[in-house]
């Protein structure tokens, strides 16, 4: 992961802010120590303007590491399915969840799981880039809320679904009992201020006011969707994770965050016994809350030092990945 938009080095990667002191980012390293190696000094300076040109909008450039040709080939020797086709029971918007974090040189097991699952074509591709603008209280209550372990909490989103061209406002619950229910209403494009519209949703679908909520994250990523033949369930590969606080950004190269959004029994996921086969532990994982606690240098972040350890150990191998 590479982080800031002036200093960058590798192998850690460096924060700079105007003003800042470079003991912010030193307290950092020990933590997160090696998140990325980049491969040259000028494929450095090329995603630095990259980030740089995004930003000014704001919007978050894609990588062209999101589509590697022998994924690509792989996905293609899957039966594909559509949004139109894909049955009531998959949309799952009341389900249990199983989250992983592995990286990306292992998807070529993926061929595995082709004669059980279907993967979803948008426009005919397997690939779907999403772009996601989280909302938080200005001190950050909806983070702390997670970060303080409760088990009820809540995620409020503005997403949109960039190959589809649709776009939605989303509250995420994640319930006492460990299920999540997702509400959501449409938006004519991807909001980055709370309506009158999303004010009324949101005092029906979560317990923060819309008065009370401010833009806080971008993130972005690209996702692969498999669709159980079998059973109501979808397995979700989001790759190319990046982050964006106004001129900061993170990226987590070489790490895929899969979730298996289900109903039933959590052991009769075929995905869920390929990574058992290949011991990867599910695992909790909010990609909101690791975006903060990267990109919000002041704010608490000890709950997720095990993931920010995870995420290192595994982006190491991201040069030598063969997708």
């Amino acid at each position: 992961m590479i982080k800031g938009n002036e200093k960058r080095l590798a192998p850690v990667f460096m924060v700079t802010e105007p003003g800042a002191v470079a003991t912010n980012t030193e307290n950092r390293i020990e933590d997160l120590q090696m998140l990325t190696t980049t491969k040259s000094p000028e494929a450095q300076t090329m995603s630095a303007e990259m980030w740089r040109g995004a930003f000014a909008k704001p919007e978050i450039v894609w990588s062209a590491q999101a589509e590697p040709q022998a994924l690509r080939s792989l996905l293609a020797t899957f039966e594909p399915i559509t949004l139109a086709q894909m049955p009531d029971s998959a949309v799952l918007l009341d389900r249990s969840e199983l989250k992983y974090v592995l990286p990306s040189l292992l998807l070529p097991g993926l061929a595995e799981l082709r004669d059980v699952y279907r993967i979803l074509t948008v426009a005919g591709q397997p690939f779907s880039r999403y772009r996601t603008l989280y909302f938080d209280t200005d001190d950050l209550a909806l983070y702390r809320r997670h970060h303080a372990g409760a088990p009820d909490r809540y995620k409020v989103r503005a997403r949109e679904y960039v190959d589809s061209h649709a776009a939605f406002l989303e509250v995420k619950h994640r319930t006492g009992r460990r299920r999540t229910v997702k509400s959501r209403i449409p938006t004519k494009e991807l909001i980055t201020a709370l309506t009158p519209q999303a004010a009324d949703f949101l005092a029906e679908a979560c317990p923060y006011a819309a008065d009370d909520l401010t833009a806080a994250l971008w993130n972005s990523y690209t996702r692969i969707t498999l669709v159980s033949k079998l059973r109501a369930e979808r397995v979700t590969l989001d790759l190319d994770l990046a982050f964006s606080r106004d001129r900061d950004y993170a990226d987590f190269p070489g790490i895929v965050v899969a979730e298996v959004k289900f109903q039933g029994e959590r052991h009769a996921s075929e995905f869920a016994r390929l990574m058992r086969a290949y011991r990867v532990r599910a695992t909790s994982f909010s990609k909101y809350c690791m975006g903060v606690s990267v990109l919000f240098p002041d704010v608490k972040h000890n709950k997720f030092k095990a993931k920010q350890r995870l995420v290192a150990r595994l982006a190491q191998g991201a040069d030598n990945d063969p997708c």
